[in-house]
């Protein structure tokens, strides 16, 4: 694989630095960007390569089928491992800054590519579900008190709106913000959602 120039380009869910997205990143942006926006038989292993500007050996290597590719691309369950890692009484502040950091470290969010697969019913909608498993399940059985499952999907909405927003305006205010400064703007909504 050889070197690439530094362009940004943007990727469902966020932008990605060229240079940065090489061999196994790469693979993961162009999946997330095909399975996301055409149907599952349409994606296939040579096009993500291409795209990713890899062999398909390479995406063989790394993922093996592009069933296993496709797992992976639907996978939540790591982000919400790491925007969950925080007591109660500290998760609103703990997830934006989670969400924040992730999208600027690993140029992605981890949640918006699920805003991709709605309003489709084919196998994009497994993505929805795995959301529905993976995020939502599991912050509704978090969260103590009265309408929990209500207060979790509309955590999740927060979430996936601070991360539209920030793809969105890639070069507006949120961009030049530090995380903690967005964390102090935006969290306390959704305490109050984890706290009611």
């Amino acid at each position: 694989m050889t070197a690439r120039t530094t362009t940004t380009t943007p990727v469902a869910g966020g932008t990605v630095t060229e240079a940065a997205a090489t061999g196994k990143d790469a693979i993961l942006l162009a999946a997330r960007r095909a399975f996301t926006q055409r149907p599952y038989a349409e994606v296939t292993i040579r096009g993500i390569a291409a795209d990713a500007g890899v062999s398909a050996s390479l995406v063989v290597k790394h993922f093996g089928r592009k069933e296993e590719l496709f797992n992976t691309v639907a996978d939540f369950g790591p982000a919400a491992d790491e925007l969950f890692d925080a007591p109660l009484d500290g998760l609103g502040r703990h997830m934006v800054l989670t969400l924040v950091r992730r999208r600027r470290e690993q140029k992605g969010d981890p949640l918006l590519r699920v805003v991709f697969s709605l309003g489709n019913h084919d196998e994009r909608s497994l993505l929805r579900d795995r959301f529905h498993e993976q995020v939502t399940a599991r912050l509704t059985a978090r969260l103590p008190g009265r309408e929990r499952a209500l207060r979790a999907e509309l955590i999740a909405g927060h979430l996936i709106g601070l991360g539209a927003t920030l793809s969105l305006h890639r070069e507006g205010a949120g961009s030049h913000a530090t995380a903690e400064h967005l964390a102090d703007l935006y969290a306390p909504a959704l305490q109050s959602l984890v706290a009611r």
